[in-house]
């Protein structure tokens, strides 16, 4: 049987908070602070987080906000209008995925 990782709404509302207080640090072109974002669970699988109406994003905004969840997750960027694009992350919940938002163990 595979273990997995429920998502509480505090552990949410946690990350929220992190993803919040992160993205100052990581995104100093302010291409994902300030935008609409919405949170999801999928099938208690994967959560995703979607930020809305984003000018464009570099490889380095997308790396940096891997660093700042701090476990795998794959990233989707669709065109949304001509002046804008969505930004998907799509994080699997795994055992291991409970250290979410915390830095890696040295």
């Amino acid at each position: 049987m595979s273990e997995r990782l429920t998502l509480t709404s505090a552990a949410l509302t946690a990350l929220q908070r992190h993803v919040a207080d992160g993205l100052a640090k990581i995104d100093p072109h302010h291409r994902l602070v300030g935008r609409p974002v919405s949170y999801r669970v999928i099938d208690g699988q994967a959560f995703e987080i979607t930020f809305h109406h984003v000018p464009g994003i570099a490889e380095a905004e997308v790396l940096g906000f891997k660093r700042l969840i701090g476990t795998e997750c794959f990233c989707t960027v669709s065109p949304q209008t001509a002046e804008s694009v969505t930004v998907r992350f799509v994080v699997p919940l795994r055992p291991e995925s409970a250290a979410i938002g915390r830095a890696p163990a040295s």
